[in-house]
């Protein structure tokens, strides 16, 4: 079971330290015009020599810088209950960290999908019909990599719950959280 969640803690931390370095960074996408590279990320764009913020309110960067952070946020304190879930005091006995710290993962992870779903697909209908010299970059390629580590946490997390069903799938986990949340 410790392994299990060391494995979960492992992979939501790096998971999280990309998140931070794809959201913060600002070579989401790279294109060329009037024979000069730039680049942009969900902050700023960045001409040769100088870099601007956005000033235009574009929805899917509103979006998926909204998602990006509530994922950032969500997986912290995944990591700070699993890290509580080591941790035995006698008036944590109640709540289980395992389970909750699992679902935070889960929320991560899905929030995170979310925010790269709708800039991958705003970006390619749009950039796509419109320029052709463009590619996405390294910013975003993070993104996807933190996608999978925190689907890999909330892997970990789901078969080390300590319900009385033991070790058990990622399906089987999320329909018991189906289960339970419908009691609520």
């Amino acid at each position: 079971m410790y392994s299990f969640m060391g494995g979960g803690l492992f992979c939501a931390g790096v998971g999280n330290i990309l998140l931070i370095v794809s959201t913060a960074t600002d070579y989401w996408m790279q294109y060329r015009q009037s024979n000069n590279y730039m680049h942009q990320g969900l902050w700023r764009y960045c001409m040769p020599g100088r870099c601007f913020t956005h000033n235009d309110s574009f929805a899917h960067l509103d979006a998926t810088r909204a998602f990006m952070i509530l994922s950032l946020l969500a997986c912290f304190i995944g990591i700070i209950i699993g890290i509580m879930a080591f941790i035995h005091y006698s008036s944590f006995d109640r709540f289980d960290k395992t389970f909750a710290a699992g679902i935070l993962f889960f929320i991560s992870c899905f929030l995170v999908f979310l925010a790269m779903a709708v800039y991958t697909g705003v970006t390619i209908n749009y950039y796509g019909k419109r320029f052709g010299n463009w590619r996405f970059s390294w910013s975003y390629i993070i993104g996807w990599v933190s996608v999978v580590l925190t689907f890999f946490s909330v892997y970990f997390y789901s078969c080390s719950s300590k319900l009385h069903l033991g070790p058990m799938s990622l399906v089987t986990f999320l329909y018991w959280v189906s289960i339970h949340l419908k009691g609520v």
